[in-house]
């Protein structure tokens, strides 16, 4: 059963994009992919153009349009950066199914879009993973260039998790998605901010520790209220706050 039900268990996609959408100005764009068309993304700027852009990877179970998202979308905006939110195939509409290979791949054209379509230079791009996000950004972000990653309630690993779910099955030898995130962090060399709840009973706060020790510094840990889903909302001054002085505290935005 796991093994069949692998995707539908991890992804939890399938979802209709909604009708939710950010404030203006927004726009809605396709994103090349190599012989093939169809992946969009949503671009969120800011009122100065040449600040940092933050591309930002949701979650399981969700669409770029979800709430949880776009409520994110509007607090960090209301920082000053750029966003950039390119949707993963089988997810808001877009044909396919997700696997972990195929969301790093509809990550990367999102990056390979602020990169070449935008002209954003990687010392001004912030990669951003939220939740099954997180795993997906410490791919990205393992293999190219960025000014920081951000990641919230980040697994250390999946597959690990699946073992202490299901402790009488051989979870490792049979998973095809193991987001072992705690493997590829230390080929991350930008500056690193984590923010996790001690609430969050979906990503307990010890994988985050578990991720956090794992990375290579300059690296921050922050806690915040409110589980896996609503930090953004219950506590958004500690939240948006830690993202504001971190980003701050490396140049990539101006103190307030």
């Amino acid at each position: 059963m796991l093994i069949s039900q692998e995707t539908r268990l991890v992804f939890e996609h399938g979802r209709p994009l909604g009708a939710l959408r950010p404030a203006p100005p927004f726009e809605q764009v396709e994103l090349p992919r190599f012989g093939d068309t169809g992946q969009l993304a949503w671009i969120m700027r800011g009122a100065d153009p040449n600040a940092p852009w933050l591309l930002y990877l949701h979650g399981n179970s969700a669409t770029v349009a979800s709430r949880g998202n776009v409520v994110r979308y509007q607090g960090l905006r209301s920082l000053g950066l750029n966003l950039a939110a390119p949707e993963y195939r089988g997810f808001g509409g877009v044909a396919g199914q997700p696997s972990e290979n195929s969301v790093t791949d509809d990550a990367r054209h999102g990056y390979r879009y602020l990169r070449e379509t935008l002209g954003i230079p990687a010392s001004k791009i912030i990669i951003f993973g939220w939740s099954l996000g997180s795993a997906v950004a410490v791919n990205l972000a393992a293999d190219v260039p960025s000014a920081a990653v951000v990641l919230e309630g980040a697994p250390a690993s999946l597959v690990a998790i699946g073992e202490m779910r299901y402790p009488w099955i051989p979870i490792r030898m049979i998973m095809r998605n193991p987001f072992e995130s705690v493997l590829k962090i230390g080929r991350i060399n930008a500056p690193m901010l984590f923010l996790h709840s001690p609430e969050d009973k979906i990503i307990p706060i010890e994988e985050g520790r578990k991720l956090f020790e794992a990375a290579r510094g300059p690296k921050q840990f922050v806690e915040v209220r409110g589980g896996h889903i609503d930090p953004a909302d219950v506590d958004a001054s500690v939240y948006f706050g830690a993202v504001r002085s971190f980003l701050a505290a490396h140049g990539l935005l101006t103190r307030r």
